[in-house]
């Protein structure tokens, strides 16, 4: 069970939603103000030594007074990427361009932006109700986990996940949709590792802020899908399959 926090915490707090966003979404469009090389940076490190990203996580505390990013060139590049990649299997698997197009749209929707959405909340509200340490005294400035930021760890733990289940999935989905046990067995552990490093990341995100405590409830999905995936494998369960019926049934 989750711990609860008090109630008599100051209701000051450092977050401030209403003036990042507006600035964010404005960055959106200017490319020139957009950090390109520093978001390839961070892309290649969340996959080889995500601790070091959020190092830099601190660095940005220090020096912009929040832990949220105020570029958003990581949404644009993996947003472009995951499109790029859908097309892709798209050209592979998919014989209709009116077809493809809303494949891509809802992709681009759920995949990332709508689900990213609902799970940054999620964990927003979580972290900021059971999972603040106890103030020592009710004069001290109270610290909530910004919204951005539970996006931005979202965004971070989505990206290695992008690489495993989408780019190098569609290489490998030649052998992976085929039938038979040594599919299924591939498959399911790549889903495994995937959607176990994604929920790692989670947990280094938000683990690198000083003011949570048991942080390590966001690594118990990895006990859960450690324990479903034999049971997954042995029931000829396959996830590859499974997910490519649902956007190219014809062709599988």
């Amino acid at each position: 069970m989750l711990p609860t926090v008090s109630k008599t915490r100051s209701s000051i707090s450092t977050s401030r939603p209403n003036a990042m966003f507006p600035q964010y979404l404005r960055r959106i469009v200017k490319w020139q103000q957009m950090d390109i090389e520093y978001t390839f940076w961070q892309m290649l490190h969340l996959c080889t030594a995500p601790k070091i990203v959020y190092q830099h996580t601190k660095y940005h505390k220090q020096t912009k007074n929040q832990w949220a990013r105020d570029d958003p060139a990581f949404v644009v590049i993996c947003s472009l990427l995951l499109a790029v990649a859908t097309v892709a299997y798209c050209a592979a698997y998919d014989h209709s361009a009116a077809h493809a197009v809303s494949v891509v749209i809802s992709v681009l929707l759920f995949h990332f932006l709508l689900a990213g959405i609902l799970l940054a909340t999620c964990c927003w509200f979580l972290t900021n109700a059971y999972l603040r340490e106890e103030a020592p005294n009710t004069c001290v400035v109270e610290q909530r986990v910004e919204w951005l930021y539970a996006f931005d760890v979202h965004c971070n733990s989505f990206f290695p996940m992008f690489v495993m289940l989408y780019v190098i999935h569609y290489f490998l989905s030649p052998l992976l949709v085929a039938h038979g046990f040594i599919p299924a067995l591939l498959s399911n552990l790549l889903f495994m590792v995937a959607a176990s490093y994604h929920h790692y990341l989670n947990f280094l995100g938000y683990d690198v802020l000083p003011f949570l405590e048991r942080t390590t409830f966001f690594l118990y999905p990895i006990g859960i899908v450690i324990f479903l995936s034999p049971i997954l494998i042995l029931s000829g369960f396959n996830p590859s399959r499974y997910f490519m019926n649902i956007y190219f049934s014809r062709t599988l």
